[in-house]
């Protein structure tokens, strides 16, 4: 056992945001439920990414998210993090040692168009020509592009209440924004989404909508105490999509989106996207397979995409 769980006490991090606040709420309430001997600590981090208020790439991408937290981890002081699965980089983009422990179960991965309070409902095809619309993901701004080009994307940053409020304050710098349908009800703010873009079409960041809990990867005991929290039909979705994205060796800047089904067969679906920053013609690529293959799975999607000409718009090499 690691001091902390030996001596009945459980350390977990957490962004100290709105949204992340009650997406630990909820890995809280599974937990004391499986465990409620073990005293839970929540310890709030601050992360860079919290922090900068410029582009993701400046420092580093998404793992400006997860960095001190990592450290905490990797050091003792933790004993896990809390994340949603989306804003967690790549193996390849973070130091080793970190595995996810537990998956809860997948809330709505769609994206919504928001606009200022007041403005009449509108679509996307509804806005006028040379609408800003904010947007801090590669890929939103390449499906503007491909679908939308009359519309300006343009790059916002902050959680989603403070983007709220600078839209409605007209100070966010764009017209209207794109967020996450599962982000707003959290917020309990889902009565602001003027649209709702289904993923046959506008397809959803790999993760979207699932949060994950990771440990060391050599502390055994606590990956005996998060196993039991694990949904095991999210866990699927979230191996496929990550096996996808490793497949195109992608990271937050990518833009690329999958999105991994299971029907009620428990057949495996992946959809996967790489889009053309600049706006032209999107490649596509399906995979199916056993739920038992997630991995698998998706790295065929991948694969298919990179055969298919992605390598031209990821820069990477086969």
């Amino acid at each position: 056992m690691t001091p902390s769980t030996a001596a009945g006490r459980f350390r977990t991090g957490t962004r100290p945001s709105p949204m992340a606040m009650e997406q630990t709420g909820r890995f809280e309430a599974a937990f004391r439920s499986h465990h409620p001997d073990i005293g839970l600590e929540i310890v709030k981090i601050t992360s860079q990414g919290d922090q900068h208020r410029g582009p993701l790439a400046e420092i580093g991408g998404k793992g400006a998210f997860t960095r001190r937290a990592d450290a905490h981890l990797l050091d003792g002081r933790l004993e896990a993090t809390i994340a949603c699965a989306k804003d967690v980089p790549g193996p390849h983009d973070r130091a080793p040692g970190i595995t996810v422990g537990a998956v809860l179960p997948r809330e709505d991965v769609r994206d919504v168009l928001v606009l200022p309070a007041g403005h009449p409902p509108a679509t996307l095809d509804e806005l006028p020509p040379g609408t800003r619309v904010g947007t801090s993901a590669p890929r939103r701004a390449a499906l503007l592009k491909a679908l939308h080009p009359k519309l300006v994307p343009v790059p916002i940053r902050g959680n989603a209440d403070t983007r709220m409020n600078a839209l409605d304050a007209g100070t966010l710098g764009a017209d209207v924004m794109i967020a996450a349908l599962a982000g707003l009800r959290r917020l309990d703010l889902a009565d602001r989404a003027s649209q709702i873009l289904e993923p046959t079409f506008w397809l959803p960041a790999a993760g979207a909508g699932i949060v994950v809990i990771e440990h060391r990867t050599d502390d055994h005991t606590t990956s005996g105490l998060l196993a039991p929290l694990t949904h095991a039909p999210t866990r699927v979705l979230l191996d496929a999509e990550r096996a996808t994205l490793a497949a195109l060796h992608g990271g937050c800047l990518t833009a690329a989106s999958v999105h991994a089904t299971l029907d009620e067969a428990g057949d495996l679906t992946v959809h996967a996207v790489v889009l053309d920053p600049a706006g032209g013609a999107p490649l596509r690529s399906v995979a199916t397979g056993p739920a038992a293959d997630p991995a698998g799975v998706g790295h065929r999607a991948g694969e298919r995409l990179l055969h298919a000409g992605a390598t031209h718009l990821l820069g990477v090499r086969l």
